[in-house]
């Protein structure tokens, strides 16, 4: 039996994910299931390391259903939180240490969260006094009993916070039978093995890693982790990818970018690579197949995925040809995952034809739980709709998309104010409403621009309140930086007199867009 149905056997025979990976755990326990940093954790090492925290945390008194917070950096300790957590039959909370601390604050006030994963050091510098603190690993505490829930896969699994318009985030909450749903539909489409290495690249509050953790230990191969100061660093990246012969490496295509550029800088240096997977931006045809057409030996396979949060990663897969590299569609992002349905419905949510643009919804076993403590919202993004077969609920993605002939589908960009930026979904309003929170604006609007040389810039527009300084970029991005996720804080501010309005008052996104890539002509050096 190859490896690829070895992980099928296991995922049609377990409810949750612990079950999942204790399964693997007792079948291969000397097989490494972390590389991070040099350091390796064996599938048995991870299952004791994440036994003992689940003790821990039953012990502290969190209990089934309860929410757990991991303010952990990109490591090891991430997994062993993240088992540790779903042991104990709580959900985890990704409180990434790089956010500001008034945004980690409101999260776990929101999410209700009593009981963080980190260091206690890590929580006070981010003002974290609410909640008590326990480490991933404790080696000097007592023996305690190890919890076992009886999880039937309904149970929340964790709850990832994406942009909200309002002003403030909005945690999506996914259980493990979505994450298990995934993973039997999505695995069969990759020919993976245990003798794999993935990379774990993104962010544990970036959806895509729930796949690349998940998908590595459903097949019982080696998770890498890549540290925050080499994922911010191409050169550095490329040198770990070639050191630890990672084969399967998710990528959002503006980070792409920069590493197809820093391979070409090294010389094209021999990679492992079986798998690039790209998500969470329109893929850049021309840089992958030039990486691919250059690329020494068996090129890796490149794939497109689509799929927004709120349907558990991913819902759609295209392995990317040179038919694709060389045709008229510019963003193919393939048909649906096996258990996941997509249509393309108008603006009265009614079906329109193929070759039709409008907006993607999305149906199936994937589709997420919902927004937590959000009903109102909840309600207006997960709606009940006829459906082929009868009544069926759907997730309306706010995506444009079109259904081409082959039954794939073109993703066409945003029908709303929701953009997605180097990976990253961000709601406009959620920047523009902290930019007005400064006393020198007046008000403020931010857009992208993409310049002649295909750099993309997030750029906000303001107009200043009397008495601010004329040159306010520095104060506005320090601002910024404290309320909003680096992700989210505009690269460029550009101070203009007026909002550009639509005749009927509204904000001219398009005028918008056009004013930010008008930079002011700066004075000559002579003329100064």
């Amino acid at each position: 039996m190859t490896t690829t149905s070895t992980a099928a056997a296991r995922l049609a025979s377990v409810r949750s994910l612990p079950a999942l990976f204790r399964l693997v755990a007792a079948e291969q326990p000397e097989t490494v299931a972390v590389r991070d940093d040099g350091r390796t954790l064996t599938y048995a090492e991870l299952d004791h390391a994440s036994d003992r925290l689940a003790a821990r945390l039953a012990h502290a008194g969190v209990r089934p259903g309860d929410l757990v917070g991991l303010l952990l950096e990109r490591s090891a300790d991430i997994p062993v939180g993240i088992l540790g957590a779903m042991k104990a039959g709580a959900a985890y909370v990704p409180l990434d240490p790089s956010y500001p601390g008034e945004r980690l604050r409101y999260m776990i006030e929101d999410a209700g969260v009593t009981t963080v994963v980190g260091t206690p050091e890590a929580a006070a510098e981010r003002g974290l006094d609410s909640v008590s603190v326990l480490l991933p690993n404790d080696d000097s505490h007592q023996e305690l009993p190890v919890p076992a829930p009886d999880l039937t896969g309904d149970e929340s699994a964790y709850v990832i916070y994406t942009s909200g318009s309002t002003g403030n985030p909005k945690g999506c909450v996914v259980g493990h039978r979505q994450v298990l749903a995934l993973l039997r539909a999505a695995l069969p489409l990759f020919d993976v093995a245990a003798d794999d290495r993935w990379a774990l690249f993104h962010s544990f509050s970036f959806d895509v890693s729930v796949w690349e953790f998940w998908a590595s230990m459903a097949t019982g191969a080696t998770a890498v982790t890549v540290p925050l100061r080499i994922a911010q660093s191409p050169a550095d990246f490329l040198a770990l990818l070639a050191a630890e012969r990672v084969t399967v490496l998710g990528q959002v295509p503006s980070v792409f970018r920069s590493l197809a550029m820093a391979y070409e800088e090294a010389g094209r240096p021999e990679l492992a690579l079986r798998y690039l997977v790209f998500a969470g931006e329109s893929v850049d045809l021309d840089v992958v197949g030039a990486f691919l057409k250059a690329y020494p030996g068996t090129a890796p396979t490149a794939v497109n995925m689509y799929g927004p949060t709120e349907t558990t990663v991913y819902a759609t897969h295209r392995a990317l040809t040179e038919a694709d590299f060389g045709g008229t569609v510019r963003s193919p992002i393939g048909a649906s995952l096996p258990h996941l349905r997509l249509e393309i419905r108008d603006e009265d949510l009614l079906p329109l034809p193929d070759g039709e643009s409008g907006e993607l919804l999305i149906a199936g076993t994937g589709v997420a739980d919902g927004y937590l403590g959000r009903p109102e919202l909840t309600a207006e993004r997960f709606v009940t709709l006829d459906g082929p077969g009868g009544p069926d609920r759907y997730y309306r993605t706010g995506d444009l998309a079109r259904r081409l002939p082959d039954g794939s589908f073109e993703y066409l960009g945003r029908n709303d104010q929701q953009i997605k930026l180097r990976g990253y979904r961000i709601e406009l309003g959620e920047v523009e409403a902290a930019l007005r929170g400064h006393d020198n604006v007046k008000d403020a609007a931010v857009t992208v621009i993409t310049t002649a040389a295909g750099a993309t810039f997030f750029v906000a527009c303001v107009v200043l309140a009397e008495g601010a300084p004329a040159k306010p970029a520095a104060e506005l991005r320090r601002h910024a930086q404290t309320v909003l996720p680096r992700y989210m804080v505009p690269d460029r501010y550009q101070v203009v007199d007026a909002l550009p309005l639509t005749g009927s008052g509204k904000l001219d996104r398009g005028a918008l867009t056009e004013l930010a890539a008008t930079r002011p002509a700066r004075t000559p050096k002579a003329a100064r």
